[in-house]
C-alpha cells in the first residue's frame, strides 16, 4: 500500500508549484472517483428536485437532462485537461489565478467558496425529501400530520433542522480525517450505484407506459399566456443543479496518487456515469409512476413513485439508500469547499489565513476550514428558516454560484488556448507526460471550438439559473427582494469581497507568490524528467 512517505514524484510536483506536502496522499482512483460523483450524487439530487422540474415542465422536462450533461461535458474536458497541468488542491481558484492572475483569481474563489457553503446547505435539506417519506416522526416541525412537502412552511422548517443535524455528523468525519472521510465517501458510492440499477431495473420492469411519455406536456406549468419553452426552461434548474461537483477530484489532487494521471480520468468518469444513471433513472420513473396528473408528482416526487412500484416495505428499504446517498453527498460538498478555502488560505488570501491554512499533522486535514464550511452552511439554512422557498432558491442560487466559479476558469482559458493558437506558449496547453510517463489528457484542435461552446452553455445557464422567478425564489408571489433574491445576493458577494479583498491586497496576500504559467510550465517539465 502506498502511503505519505513514499511519493517522491507528487511531493517533488508540488514543490514546484511552491506548496509543501501537508495534506496526506490517500486518495486512490476510485475515491477520486467517488469524490465527483457523490458530489454529483444522482440519488439525492433526483430525489431531491425531481418535483421541480416535473413541476415546472411535465414529463417533456427530461430532454433538459441531456442538454445540461452536454454543456457540462465540454466543462468538464477542459477541466480534465488543466487538472494534469495543474494538480493542486482549491483547484477552481488555483486554475483561474494561473489563467489570469491573482486578483481575477481570488474573485473566483471567493464566489466558490460561499457557492460551495450554500451547496453544503442545500445536500443537507435533502432529508426532508426522503425521511418523512419513510416514518412520519422524523416530520417533527407540526407533528407526524404536518405537511412534509419541502415547499410547505412545516416541510421547509423541519428541512432545516433536519439539515443541521446532517451537518453537524459530516463536520465530525471530515475533522477526523481523510481516510475515515473516502472511506465513508466509497462504501456510500458503491451503495448508491446499487441502488440506481435496482430502482431503474424495478421502474422498467413496472413500466406503465411508453417512451412516448417525454414528450408529454401535460403536467407542465407555464405562466398564463406564456409559452412552454418558458417553463421548459424553468424546469432545466433540475438537471442544472444535479450535474455539479465533477471538478471535485481535482480538490483533492494534492491527497490523490498520481493526481496527473487520475484526476482528468476520474472528472469525466464521475459526469458521464452520473449523466446516463440520472436519464435512466428520470425515463425509469417517467414510464412506471402510477399517474402524471393525480399532483403527487409535482409535490412528492421521485419518493412516491419508488413506494407505488416497491410498496412500502420495500419501497422504505430503497429510500435508505437514498438517505446514504444524502449523507455522503453532503460530506463531499463540504470536503470540497474545505479544500478550496485551505488553498486561498495559505495563499494569505483570506481572513483568519494563519489559521484556516494550519494542517492536522495527525491527520492530514484542515480542521478549521471543515468547520468554518459546516457553520457557513448552517448559519445559510438558519437564516432561511421561516422562508418556504428555501429548497428552490437555495438550489437554484448555489448553483449560479457555482457556475459563475466556473466560468471564472474556462473564459480565461479560452484567451490562453487562442494565445497558443497563435504561437505563444501557455502552461494551460502545454504538452507534457504525466507520473506514468504517458502524455497527459488534452483536447489538442478541439480546444478552441470545445471551449468557445462550453462558455456560450455557461453564460446561458447563469442567466437562466438566476432569473427572478418568483415560484423558485419567492412563493409568497408578493415580496420583490426575495423574487431578486438571487442577483442581489450575488452583488452582495461581489461587494463583500471587493471590500475583503482591498483590505487583504496590501498585506495578507502578498506574503507567498504563486507561480506565473511560464513557472508551472517548467514544473510540468521537471515532472516529466523525474516520471
Amino acid at each position: 500500500m502506498t502511503t505519505i512517505t513514499d511519493q517522491p514524484v507528487e511531493r517533488a510536483d508540488l514543490a514546484r508549484f511552491g506548496y509543501p506536502q501537508e495534506l496526506h496522499r490517500r486518495v486512490g482512483s476510485f475515491a477520486s472517483f467517488a469524490a465527483g460523483f457523490s458530489f454529483v450524487s444522482i440519488l439525492t439530487t433526483v430525489f431531491q428536485l425531481f418535483f421541480l422540474g416535473y413541476g415546472f415542465g411535465g414529463a417533456a422536462f427530461f430532454w433538459t437532462w441531456p442538454i445540461v450533461f452536454c454543456g457540462q461535458l465540454l466543462v468538464a474536458l477542459n477541466f480534465s485537461a488543466l487538472a494534469a497541468r495543474f494538480p493542486i488542491s482549491g483547484a477552481i481558484y488555483q486554475w483561474s489565478s494561473r489563467l489570469a492572475g491573482s486578483t481575477f483569481g481570488w474573485f473566483t474563489g471567493w464566489i466558490m467558496i460561499i457557492g460551495q457553503m450554500l451547496t453544503v446547505a442545500a445536500a443537507a435539506i435533502a432529508l426532508q425529501a426522503v425521511l418523512p417519506s419513510i416514518w412520519t416522526g422524523f416530520q417533527m416541525v407540526g407533528g407526524p400530520g404536518a405537511n412534509s412537502s419541502p415547499t410547505s412552511p412545516a416541510g421547509a422548517q423541519n428541512a432545516v433542522i433536519l439539515g443541521v443535524i446532517l451537518l453537524v455528523i459530516t463536520t465530525t468525519i471530515n475533522i477526523i480525517g481523510i481516510r475515515l472521510m473516502t472511506l465513508v465517501n466509497s462504501t456510500g458510492v458503491v451503495l448508491e450505484l446499487l441502488g440506481v440499477i435496482a430502482i431503474v431495473i424495478a421502474l422498467f420492469s413496472n413500466a406503465k407506459r411508453g417512451i412516448s411519455v417525454l414528450t408529454d406536456t401535460s403536467g407542465a406549468a407555464p405562466a398564463p399566456g406564456s409559452p412552454y419553452i418558458w417553463a421548459f426552461l424553468a424546469s432545466g434548474l433540475m438537471a442544472a443543479y444535479v450535474m455539479v461537483g465533477f471538478d471535485s477530484a481535482g480538490e483533492l489532487s494534492e491527497e490523490t496518487h498520481t493526481p496527473r494521471r487520475i484526476a482528468p480520468r476520474t472528472i469525466i468518469r464521475a459526469l458521464v456515469v452520473s449523466g446516463i444513471g440520472g436519464a435512466l433513472l428520470l425515463i425509469a420513473a417517467l414510464m412506471a409512476a402510477p399517474s402524471l396528473t393525480d399532483g403527487k408528482l409535482a409535490t412528492v416526487g421521485m419518493p412516491y413513485v419508488v413506494e407505488a412500484v416497491f410498496g412500502a416495505t420495500a419501497g422504505r428499504i430503497m429510500l435508505v439508500d437514498v438517505i446514504i446517498a444524502i449523507c455522503v453527498c453532503t460530506l463531499a460538498c463540504q470536503t470540497s469547499g474545505s479544500r478550496m478555502m485551505f488553498s486561498m488560505a495559505r495563499q494569505r488570501a483570506l481572513p483568519f489565513h494563519q489559521t484556516l491554512s494550519r494542517v492536522n499533522p495527525r491527520t492530514g486535514t484542515p480542521i478549521a476550514c471543515s468547520v468554518v464550511v459546516g457553520a457557513g452552511a448552517v448559519i445559510a439554512l438558519v437564516v432561511n428558516l421561516p422562508q418556504t422557498a428555501v429548497f428552490t432558491a437555495l438550489s437554484s442560487l448555489c448553483i449560479a454560484m457555482l457556475y459563475i466559479g466556473y466560468l471564472g476558469v474556462t473564459g480565461p482559458l479560452l484567451v490562453h488556448r487562442i494565445r497558443a493558437a497563435q504561437g505563444k506558449p501557455s502552461a494551460a496547453t502545454a504538452e507534457g507526460t504525466d507520473e506514468h510517463g504517458k502524455k497527459l489528457f488534452t483536447l489538442g484542435r478541439w480546444g478552441i471550438p470545445v471551449t468557445v461552446v462550453a462558455v456560450g452553455y455557461q453564460v446561458l445557464a447563469i442567466v437562466n439559473l438566476a432569473w427572478p422567478r418568483s415560484l423558485v425564489y419567492d412563493l409568497t408571489g408578493h415580496t420583490w427582494w426575495l423574487q431578486w433574491s438571487a442577483v442581489l445576493f450575488i452583488g452582495a458577494t461581489l461587494i463583500v469581497g471587493f471590500l475583503v479583498h482591498l483590505r487583504l491586497r496590501g498585506r495578507a496576500m502578498s506574503g507567498r507568490a504563486m507561480s506565473s504559467p511560464a513557472e508551472a510550465e517548467a514544473g510540468t517539465a521537471a515532472a516529466e524528467a523525474t516520471a
